[in-house]
């Protein structure tokens, strides 16, 4: 399975994006689903999760206020809406589905099964 991640781009500090992520023919319901990005020369870090019918949801730290994930079940597809960008906010941004996500576990990588190609945000200052 594969998801496929889009919406990313350059922007001035202070913008907004909205990255999509779209999963055809997956019962994405069934999972949890997250964001998380990689910067150059660091690891892949959490940004953000949603429960399988989307009524609660996790984010990182710098995340929490600035970005809202949301998620449309009927369409397979997750969203992560960003505003007030910053230029560490500047990464390769991935979305990822699990089928065995936790609570206590929703922020490691290791946890999801699926993975989406990643699309690049850079933040201009």
């Amino acid at each position: 399975v594969q998801l496929q991640a889009s919406g990313g781009g350059l922007v001035q500090v202070g913008d907004s994006l909205r990255l999509s992520c779209a999963a055809p023919g997956f019962t994405f319901s069934r999972y949890v689903t997250g964001w998380f990005r990689q910067a150059p020369g660091k690891e892949r870090e959490f940004v953000a999760a949603i429960a399988r019918r989307g009524g609660n949801s996790w984010y990182e730290g710098s995340a929490k206020g600035r970005f809202t994930i949301s998620r449309d079940n009927a369409k397979n597809s997750v969203y992560l809406q960003m505003n007030s960008l910053k230029p560490e906010d500047t990464a390769v941004y991935y979305c990822a589905a699990g089928a065995g996500v936790i609570i206590s576990t929703l922020r490691r990588a290791s946890a999801y099964d699926y993975w989406g190609q990643g699309t690049q945000v850079t933040v201009s200052s």
